[in-house]
């Protein structure tokens, strides 16, 4: 179940949020005057997150480090879309 509330409780009620976020590894989403301010996440989420982006930019830079060939944004949304939909 998602958690919603008020940008308050984490100064408020911090203790709270911290074990919502580390006992049950889901986010906590905090709202300021009723609309979405920012999201709490332990450390070990945000890894999980963000490893595979990070692993796979180190392959991009290397790529590019070894590589004359540049694609246009264009060239690279396209192939992202058509990956997306199965049209490798």
């Amino acid at each position: 179940m998602i958690k919603i509330r008020p940008v308050s409780d984490l100064r408020n009620k911090y203790p709270e949020i911290e074990d919502l976020v580390i006992r049950e590894g889901e986010p906590v989403y905090l709202t300021k005057n009723g609309y979405g301010s920012m999201v709490v996440m332990s450390l070990e989420k945000y890894a999980e997150l963000t490893d595979d982006v990070e692993l796979k930019l180190d392959e991009a830079d290397w790529e590019a480090d070894i590589l004359d060939t540049r694609l246009s944004h264009e060239e690279v949304f396209s192939r992202v879309r058509a990956r997306i939909n199965g049209k490798q």
